[in-house]
């Protein structure tokens, strides 16, 4: 492990950076410096397009292209830049203005025309935020909700005894019990992609007053809207103080959360199923699951996978609930809040990671499903009943209800002479004896 991640604070940039250390493209200084860059560099070709200033061919293609050449040097220029202006949205408008040089000094002006620092701030973040949903999160969601659709399919016909308020319940399908999470996981993720990806653009106070009394006779509502949604392919605010709402991005937070308390859920449910012993894990060759208990194999991946969807929940929460409040126009406390929005994503995809390495490890023990089945043939009970009652039977439920509740075994021999002991027909008799807790799993759709 490199000395700067020993060293580091946060668990994300130290233990884990080799897992999410892709996410600095997104959410670390440099990713914010170069997005804002980006968004100058479009707002000035923009006002070019729309005829404010001419530019030659070759000046427009470099400025087209230094986003993507952009690198560490670049944004320790604009760095250091900041270290005298103590202003970093600043930093870059000097940066782009040397980048043009002194021979097109006459047009570097129109670098940052009419604009205050949130007018980037505010299309800069959400575009790196919608490039990190679209590109990171949405495709290593979607990868874990197939892997759970192949196990779903696999183990579609092995029944299951279900439980409900941790007693023996009528049985299950295991698959099924997947599918659970599967469905809710699709419900949410298409909650989440009709959630727009909002940006603010309209100047100090978001009423385009610089720009509106530069040139009066412009549409800059218009302007505005074309160069937020036609350009950076987001939408923009109509009406905003010098901030954007934030309430689209609390949104995705909340959004996320759901998703988050879903998997939570879902590790619990499997951490269950391993300490019931209906899962094994493969091992590997030197792994130790207790520093002590050289039987153990733990599991860790749905356990770290939980813990990490705490944490990055928790901050979600924070994030949603605060940021869409800000004092009359403007106050700062959204800034510092808004650069920590890497660090519950990071979380995030850290803990879809360790629930598919746990997946990886599940090996199914039929034997003990099986087992806990044929222990427990009173959850029959429920499946004789209602066939009595379909019969007309008198008080099939007390009936069956003095048979078994409370009870400490319940066999397939004491069912059969419950059976046996009803005044039926014999044919209505072969058919409640042909109830198990095997076949007793209802039916869903496949």
């Amino acid at each position: 492990m490199e000395l700067n991640s020993l060293t580091a604070i946060s668990p994300i940039d130290g233990r884990y950076r080799h897992q999410v250390q892709h996410l600095d493209d997104y959410f670390s200084e440099y990713a914010l410096i170069r997005y804002r860059v980006l968004v100058e560099i479009e707002y000035f070709l923009f006002l070019n397009k729309k005829r404010f200033f001419p530019l030659d061919a070759a000046t427009r293609k470099k400025l087209q292209t230094l986003p993507e050449s952009f690198g560490l040097e670049d944004a320790q220029w604009i760095k250091d830049k900041e270290k005298v202006t103590n202003h970093d949205v600043k930093a870059v408008e000097y940066f782009l203005k040397d980048r043009l040089g002194a021979d097109l000094e006459a047009v570097s002006e129109w670098i940052h025309f009419g604009l205050t620092s949130q007018d980037i701030n505010n299309t800069a973040i959400p575009l790196l935020w919608k490039h990190a949903v679209e590109f990171e999160y949405l495709p290593g969601l979607l990868n874990l909700k197939r892997q759970l659709e192949v196990l779903a399919r696999e183990w579609q016909d092995v029944p299951m005894l279900a439980r409900t308020h941790g007693q023996p319940a009528s049985p299950t399908r295991l698959g099924k019990e997947i599918m659970v999470f599967i469905e809710r996981l699709e419900n949410q993720v298409e909650l989440l992609i009709q959630i727009p990806f909002s940006a603010k653009f309209g100047g100090a106070t978001g009423n385009f007053n610089a720009h509106y009394v530069a040139f009066p006779s412009k549409d800059w509502v218009k302007l505005g809207n074309e160069f937020v949604e036609g350009t950076l392919g987001l939408q923009r605010q109509q009406y905003t103080t010098q901030i954007e709402h934030y309430d689209n991005l609390a949104a995705h937070f909340d959004a996320i959360k759901r998703i988050n308390t879903i998997l939570m859920d879902f590790c619990r449910d499997i951490w269950t199923y391993v300490s019931m012993d209906y899962f094994k894990q493969k091992t590997k060759k030197g792994e130790i699951g207790s520093s002590a208990m050289p039987h153990k194999v733990n599991p860790i991946d749905f356990e770290n996978a939980e813990g990490n969807l705490g944490v990055a929940s928790a901050l979600f929460e924070h994030f949603a609930t605060k940021l869409p409040i800000s004092r009359l126009q403007r106050d700062l406390t959204d800034s510092t809040v808004l650069r920590n929005i890497g660090v519950p994503f990071a979380h995030t995809i850290l803990a879809l990671k360790s629930i598919e390495k746990g997946l990886d490890k599940l090996v199914l023990n039929q034997d003990k499903l099986r087992q806990d089945l044929d222990n427990n043939w009173a959850v029959v009970a429920e499946a004789i009943q209602t066939v009595l009652r379909r019969e007309n039977y008198p008080k099939p439920y007390e009936a069956l209800k003095d048979l078994t509740r409370g009870q400490a075994a319940i066999s397939k021999e004491v069912i059969h002479i419950f059976i046996d002991g009803l005044k039926i027909p014999a044919t209505l008799k072969k058919e409640l004896k042909r109830i198990t807790p095997h076949n007793y799993t209802g039916v869903t759709h496949k």
